[in-house]
C-alpha cells in the first residue's frame, strides 16, 4: 500500500524532535544514493528557498496618533513617500518607490531596511485639517520599536520560475533584470532553479492560502495567490512550467525579521529594488510530492526573451534550461553567452538551511492551507487585452 502522511502526523513528529527534514538539493542526494521508496519511508519535510530582488514588495505602517491628532494625507518616511490613503496614521511604503530628495540611490527598500535593522527613520507627514484631525503637520523620528503594527506585505514574490532576458539591439539597455549588453553579449536569469519554492511544488499541492514559510527571518504566511498568477501557463512532461506561472501574496512580522535576510539593491538607470529571503517548506506526503521535489536544473525550463525591444510583447529567442543558466555560459546560433543570475543562490541555500534547523528543533510547524491556489488562471494586460 503506498506511503501516505498527514501534515498532522508531520507536526507531531516536528514536535517530538523525530522529523527528519533535507533541503530541495540534498533529496536529489538522498533519491539517487538510497532509492526513492526508502526516502519516502524517512523523510518528512524538504525545504526550498529563493533570495532575489522582488519589486512588488512593501510595508503597511501604523504611526500612532499626535496630540492634535492628524489624518495624514501626504506622508514621506527619510523622503521617500508612503501612501497615505488608507486611515488617520497607516501608511504603505513600496519598496520601487523613489526618494524625492536622492532619486534613485535611495527609496522605500531601504526604508524598510532601515526600519529593520532599528535604525531611526524620519517621519514627515502633512494633511488639510478637519475637525476631528485638527493637526496640519508632524514631524518625527521613528523606529520599528516606536510605532505599532509594521508588517510586510508583499503582494507579489518567489515567482514560479521567470523569463532570461538578453539584449540583441545595438545599445546597452538596463533594467530590472540587470545591465544588458549589446549584441547578445549576457544573458541575465532571476530563478533559483531546483531550490525554489513553487517549482518544488508546481500543482500548488501543498502550498496555499495560509501556508506558514519563513519570510525575511520571522515565521510568515501565504496571504493569497500573488498578482499576475498565470497558473495556466503551459507546462513541460514533468508538470513545470516553462517561464513565469504562479507568484505568492505574502505577509510577515517586520517586528522579528532579520536584515540579514533582506537587502536593498539600486539597479542602474531603472530605480531601487528589494531582495528578500523567502524559505519554505513541503511536506512529503506520498511518492507524487516526493518526486517533486527531486526536480533538477536540467528539468527546468524557461523562456529567452529580447529586452533589447521595448514592447511588452517582448521577441522569443530559444527556451534554456536552469543546468545550462547556471553553467556560466550558453551556446545559442553557434555563439557562446555569458550567463549571469540575478538571485543569490548562496543565501537560498543559507535560507534553506536555516528552516531546516527551525523544523528540525521544533520551532517552526508545518499548516495546512486554508483554501487552494487557482489552477487555471491567466492573466491580462493593459490595452489590446489578450490571455
Amino acid at each position: 500500500m503506498p506511503k501516505i502522511r498527514t501534515i498532522e502526523e508531520i507536526n507531531k513528529r516536528i514536535s517530538e524532535g523525530k522529523a527528519v527534514v533535507l533541503t530541495a538539493e540534498e533529496i536529489i542526494d538522498e533519491v539517487d544514493e538510497n532509492g526513492a521508496e526508502a526516502t519516502l519511508d524517512t523523510v518528512d519535510v524538504v525545504t526550498t528557498a529563493t533570495f532575489s530582488p522582488m519589486c512588488s514588495s512593501g510595508a503597511f505602517l501604523n504611526f500612532g496618533h499626535a496630540d492634535p491628532p492628524i489624518r495624514m494625507t501626504k506622508t514621506t518616511l527619510n523622503d521617500v513617500e508612503a501612501y497615505s490613503g488608507i486611515a488617520a496614521v497607516d501608511a504603505y511604503i513600496g519598496a520601487t518607490q523613489l526618494s524625492e530628495t536622492e532619486g534613485d540611490r535611495y527609496g522605500g527598500a531601504h526604508v524598510i531596511c532601515d526600519l529593520i535593522a532599528r535604525k531611526p527613520v524620519r517621519l514627515s507627514a502633512s494633511s488639510p485639517g478637519t475637525d476631528c484631525y485638527p493637526r496640519k503637520r508632524v514631524e518625527a523620528d521613528i523606529s520599528l520599536d516606536t510605532i505599532n503594527e509594521a508588517y510586510m506585505f508583499n503582494p507579489r514574490n518567489a515567482y514560479q520560475n521567470y523569463a532570461a532576458a538578453i539584449n540583441l539591439s545595438a545599445e546597452t539597455k538596463y533594467t530590472y533584470m540587470g545591465t544588458l549588453r549589446p549584441f547578445g553579449a549576457n544573458i541575465t536569469y532571476a530563478t533559483c532553479g531546483q531550490l525554489s519554492p513553487l517549482l518544488n511544488d508546481p500543482e500548488y499541492r501543498t502550498i496555499g492560502i495560509g501556508t506558514r514559510l519563513f519570510l525575511a527571518g520571522a515565521q510568515g504566511y501565504v496571504a493569497w495567490q500573488g498578482t499576475q498568477f498565470y497558473s495556466a501557463r503551459p507546462r513541460n512532461a514533468l508538470g513545470i512550467p516553462v517561464g513565469g506561472a504562479g507568484t505568492l501574496a505574502l505577509i510577515g512580522d517586520m517586528k522579528a525579521m532579520d536584515p540579514r535576510w533582506l537587502r536593498p539593491i539600486r539597479l542602474k538607470n531603472y530605480g531601487v529594488s528589494l531582495c528578500v529571503g523567502i524559505g519554505v517548506p513541503i511536506p512529503i506526503l506520498d511518492m507524487e510530492m516526493l518526486q517533486k521535489v527531486t526536480i533538477r536544473n536540467r528539468d527546468i525550463q524557461t523562456l529567452l526573451f529580447d529586452y533589447g525591444v521595448q514592447n511588452r510583447d517582448r521577441p522569443f529567442i530559444a527556451t534554456v534550461d536552469y543546468e545550462q543558466l547556471r553553467s556560466g555560459s550558453i551556446r545559442i546560433d553557434s555563439k557562446t553567452i555569458p550567463t549571469a543570475p540575478m538571485s543569490d543562490l548562496r543565501k537560498a541555500r543559507e535560507i534553506a538551511n536555516v528552516l531546516k534547523t527551525e523544523i528540525s528543533a521544533g520551532r517552526f510547524f508545518l499548516t495546512e492551507p486554508v483554501a487552494s491556489l487557482p489552477g487555471n488562471q491567466r492573466i491580462r494586460n493593459l490595452e489590446n487585452d489578450r490571455t
